[in-house]
């Protein structure tokens, strides 16, 4: 089946988890884009913040973002949303099932009550997400995009619960994906699987480590992720990968498990802490946070705004001709003969593009 999807500005989108992070980055991108938007997340002051600003900016005298406070681990609750956007847009195109949380610690010290709750948000609240979006998307056509994570592929320590989380997600996601395509239904399901992404996500964590959270480098931009989840909303995808890093885990769980494994247990248990002591914050496990709205996080190192691997995925052919032209015109330089080079004087010629990440010059060097 050669499935359409409709492009961005005729689209209604629906966003859970879009208090913040890469849900409050896709609704910012989207509407800016001509799209209008359902928001959900169970932070309601945030939510109506969020909508009354991007109405104030976009509406032009109409609603184009409105919110729907939820907590995703509740099915009856995301079939709200689902009736909202009915209610108020006439029904929606695309479904994005963002909303996560994580929990920091060694898996024998996690309290189990804490470990089914993040499946009941991560895993349950994909399932309630996808059970709301079909029945409408199957009759109209659309797509549901689901936010896995590198650890879709490659578990890590400190982080196992979560890692099984976005696991279970990854197999539902495709199970889903050969279903609808059997059954013919005009709905694209999509698993998108960022590496790490500068979100409050560590801030809003459970954590029983002894020192803060961080990342492992190399960090991406949540407006990177948005670009991929509206370029899938858009164009029929099975997966992607954002951040080439993120392809490179997988492709170490595919061809040297072993050998991943051991590099982990060296570098990732202490790659994820900072040297600073573990302070009291909420997190948002249970409860949201009261801080929220931001699209960042407090991450002090470098934050790559594109990803060349994600770009060049998504445009293959751009991506091609581009390097086409970049060979013609280094076959060119050498060929010049008559006028030898001097390497003493002459700098090389760049072939990366304005606002090139530094993961692409990294990738092709």
């Amino acid at each position: 089946m050669n499935l359409k999807l409709k492009p961005i500005q005729d689209q209604v989108i629906i966003i859970t988890g879009a208090s913040s992070g890469v849900g409050l980055a896709t609704a910012r991108m989207a509407v800016a884009r001509g799209a209008r938007v359902v928001l959900a997340s169970r932070n309601q002051e945030e939510l109506n913040r969020i909508c009354n600003d991007l109405n104030r900016e976009y509406g032009k005298g109409r609603a184009v973002a409105v919110w729907v406070a939820a907590d995703v681990a509740a099915a009856d609750q995301v079939q709200s949303i689902a009736d909202s956007a009915i209610r108020n847009f006439g029904g929606f195109d695309t479904w994005v099932n963002n909303a996560a949380v994580s929990i920091y610690g060694r898996l024998r010290e996690i309290p189990l009550v804490e470990k089914r709750r993040l499946f009941d948000v991560n895993f349950w609240g994909v399932v309630h997400g996808c059970r709301s979006a079909l029945p409408h998307l199957s009759q109209h056509g659309g797509a549901i995009i689901n936010i896995g994570s590198v650890v879709s592929d490659r578990s890590l320590p400190i982080q196992g619960i979560y890692s099984a989380t976005k696991q279970a997600v990854k197999a539902y996601t495709d199970a889903l994906r050969m279903e609808c395509e059997a059954d013919a239904l005009p709905v694209s399901v999509t698993l998108i699987k960022p590496a790490s992404i500068d979100t409050p996500y560590t801030e809003h964590a459970r954590n029983h480590m002894k020192r803060e959270p961080t990342y492992v480098a190399p960090v991406y931009a949540a407006e990177v992720v948005a670009e991929a989840i509206l370029a899938c909303a858009q164009t029929p995808r099975r997966d992607l990968f954002v951040g080439g890093s993120a392809k490179a885990f997988s492709l170490m769980e595919h061809f040297t498990p072993r050998l991943a494994d051991k590099v982990m247990e060296r570098t990732m248990i202490k790659g994820q802490q900072k040297r600073q002591a573990r302070r009291t914050h909420e997190d948002s496990l249970f409860t949201h946070p009261r801080r929220e709205g931001q699209t960042a996080g407090n991450y002090k190192g470098h934050v790559a705004r594109s990803s060349y691997f994600t770009s060049a995925t998504l445009h293959p052919l751009r991506t091609a001709a581009f390097m086409i032209t970049a060979l013609g015109a280094m076959s060119l330089l050498l060929s010049r003969k008559r006028r030898p080079l001097d390497l003493t004087r002459q700098t090389s010629p760049s072939f990366f593009m304005p606002g090139e990440s530094d993961e692409a010059r990294t990738q092709l060097h």
